[in-house]
């Protein structure tokens, strides 16, 4: 039974590396180790080629048509370029894929001990090829993305300190890579994949597609250390939960999926991106006016953190759609509940969760405003550009 155990994975392995065509450069200490439960979890995944999001009555079509924005993508191009022409053969090699390789839908929200990444992390790169990467960051996202996204890879930084300097934590522990040609006429995308921040970033013309989207943190209030002070989420939090209380007794009866708040309840994090989720909770179309700018605030939250004007796009996008939206609310709605709420369109979903504890010493396994995770997805089959790409490809390509 050990030999077929072993033939088994030794022939999944081989299959995932003949699907992606290359070999990953990485130390030999590190491909001896075992494959951990995210690892093996991940090749099984990938057997099954993406779908997308859908509800179970199936694909919404139309939702996401090839056109021109009119918001120029050149910047994002030429500081994608400038961070490849940077890069030296061995670094180039393991961090430039081809744009529909399956490289993309390798990413997980844990830490480094559990889970090996693709590409080139910030601790690899000298002071100049840094300085490329964040600039490419800088014109990808806006002010505030670029800084949230700074100040998660701190708390990586606090969670080292907190355990002992385990290099399971560190903060230059976030792998960079580049699928395709940056181009203003043909496909092409980064990715950035470490714990608890994961961003992929699909570009085609003057189009951005900024999902899935991972952005987590713990702690979330830094008390210690080099980043004491250091806050993650406090408007998420704060607007969420704002809004669930100004709304009418009957609506947040309506919103409430449970009031009770006993475990993680994320649905779309690592290795969903072909669940049926289907609309929960209360429909957009019932609420005031007031209350509906209320929940355009909190989107907005999210989607800010997209470069300016291609998130004023995506918001255009998101109202269109506003009376098919729903909000939905698990946990309780006193000012210091913990909770979990879902925004979920057919063009957007936005999950807030409260998680347990995992890096942080608590005498309580229950959900902890210390511990958060986000997550943002475009349902109906555009995650990574997916239909945007499609669509190019029949168009352009045949």
């Amino acid at each position: 039974m050990k030999a077929i155990l072993y033939v088994s994975i030794f022939l999944s392995i081989i299959s995932c590396n003949a699907q992606n065509e290359k070999t990953t450069t990485k130390k030999d200490t590190e491909t001896k180790r075992p494959l951990s439960h995210f690892e093996k979890h991940e090749l099984n995944y990938l057997t099954t080629p993406y779908k997308g999001i859908f509800t179970s009555t199936g694909k919404k079509e139309g939702l996401f048509p090839l056109k021109s924005t009119g918001i120029s993508t050149e910047k994002i191009i030429t500081t994608a370029q400038q961070f490849i022409k940077g890069l030296t053969p061995s670094q180039k090699e393991k961090t430039v894929y081809p744009f529909n390789d399956e490289e993309w839908r390798k990413w997980c929200n844990v830490d480094n001990g559990i889970y090996r990444r693709q590409g080139v992390s910030i601790k690899e790169m000298t002071q100049q090829q840094r300085q490329l990467a964040f600039k490419m960051l800088k014109t990808s996202l806006s002010a505030k993305g670029l800084q949230l996204s700074k100040d998660i890879m701190k708390t990586d930084q606090t969670l080292k300190e907190l355990n002992g300097n385990s290099p399971d934590f560190d903060e230059e522990l976030y792998y960079f890579t580049i699928m395709g040609s940056p181009s203003t006429t043909e496909p092409w995308g980064w990715q950035l994949d470490g714990h608890h921040l994961i961003i992929n970033y699909f570009v085609l013309g003057d189009q951005v597609v900024m999902t899935p989207t991972f952005m987590g943190g713990e702690p979330i209030i830094t008390t210690t250390g080099k980043y004491k002070g250091n806050t993650l989420f406090q408007d998420e939090q704060n607007l969420g939960l704002a809004l669930m209380q100004a709304l009418p007794i009957s609506q947040q009866e309506k919103a409430t999926l449970s009031t009770q708040k006993n475990r993680n309840n994320a649905q779309a994090e690592a290795f969903s991106d072909n669940i049926t989720l289907n609309y929960e909770g209360l429909k957009v179309s019932e609420l005031s006016k007031k209350h509906q700018d209320q929940l355009l605030q909190l989107i907005d939250q999210y989607v800010s953190n997209m470069i300016d004007n291609h998130a004023k796009v995506k918001m255009d996008e998101i109202k269109t759609h506003l009376d098919d939206t729903y909000f939905a609310w698990i946990g309780k709605t006193s000012d210091d509940s913990v909770f979990y709420y879902r925004i979920h369109s057919p063009v957007i979903l936005i999950e807030f969760d409260h998680q347990g504890p995992v890096g942080v010493r608590s005498n309580s396994r229950g959900a902890t405003r210390n511990h958060i995770h986000t997550v943002v997805r475009t349902p109906n089959g555009n995650d990574y550009g997916k239909d945007l790409l499609k669509q190019h490809l029949e168009k352009h390509h045949h």
